[in-house]
């Protein structure tokens, strides 16, 4: 069973029945809040007895896991390899009251909020989640209006989709994210009958096409690594999508070289925007 927030279509780890599974293996995620929901998530979901193996990279969290894990009251085992830190615990048969305290409080600490200073919904782990991040900052204030139909590759939780559906000439706006946590903020952000939400993978998609216009932050991460190629594979999607003529739209760091995937896809390519390290381009097909 694949509880994975980044693997659309798997099941959600916070409808688990309690105590109902008699083991799982967590790859931990870096970030303290969604690390501590998401061990303790797994302990509520674990019968008693159950194993539990949650590993990281030592410089990602890893080193942490084990003191995280006796604060829930767990005895752990750790050990290393391939510069991971590897802790095998067992799911205690009962909990302290201390241990409870502390799982309650690390549910409570990653769960879905609004946060305050955005005024949107959103949850920790998911990207930027508790500020716009500077490059998104950048493309709102070069993006022009919008009209027809487009979408947001990697919408994250709705904050360039407001921005595109404030124009009145939007008929349709496809949300599209690989992270269910920011679409599920996003229909929450975005309460507009011309939004469209997808927990899907970006690079896979096959069925939208002949947009009129496309906006995108696109990643460059991949399991804390940089991966050029998760962004390019972006760019091509949208050419993919686009009618002739269509506009792309695209903010990343200046040091990503994506003039060469965009030149040899579009017919024209621009340079609208660049400050604070990002660079934002329009692309037409």
């Amino acid at each position: 069973m694949q509880f994975s927030p980044h693997v659309p279509g798997a099941l959600v780890l916070e409808d688990a029945t309690p105590a109902s599974l008699t083991g799982m293996a967590v790859a931990a995620p870096p970030g303290t809040l969604e690390r501590r929901y998401t061990l303790a998530l797994a302990l509520r979901a674990l019968a008693p007895g159950a194993p539990l193996i949650a590993m990281a990279p030592k410089t990602k969290g890893g080193n942490r896991i084990a003191k995280e894990l006796e604060s829930f009251g767990c005895k752990v085992e750790a050990a290393s390899g391939r510069h991971q830190r590897i802790n095998r615990t067992i799911r205690p048969a009962i909990f302290s009251a201390e241990a409870q305290a502390s799982l309650n409080a690390a549910i409570a600490d990653g769960a879905p909020r609004l946060v305050e200073d955005l005024g949107l919904w959103s949850q920790p782990g998911v990207f930027s989640w508790d500020r716009i991040d500077a490059g998104t900052a950048l493309l709102l204030s070069a993006l022009p209006a919008f009209g027809g139909r487009g979408a947001d590759l990697g919408c994250g939780i709705g904050i360039l989709a407001r921005a595109v559906l404030a124009s009145r000439d939007v008929t349709l706006l496809e949300l599209l994210d690989i992270d269910r946590r920011a679409v599920s903020a996003a229909r929450q952000n975005v309460q507009d009958a011309r939004a469209h939400f997808h927990w899907a993978d970006v690079r896979k998609l096959t069925d939208l096409k002949a947009l009129d216009f496309i906006v995108m932050n696109p990643p460059f991460h991949d399991g804390g690594l940089e991966d050029r190629a998760l962004g390019e594979a972006f760019v091509r999607q949208a050419h993919r999508m686009l009618q002739a003529g269509g506009k792309a739209w695209l903010v990343a760091n200046v040091h990503l070289p994506y003039e060469a995937v965009m030149s040899s896809s579009f017919a024209k390519v621009e340079l609208r925007a660049e400050q604070g390290g990002y660079k934002v381009y329009e692309a037409t097909k």
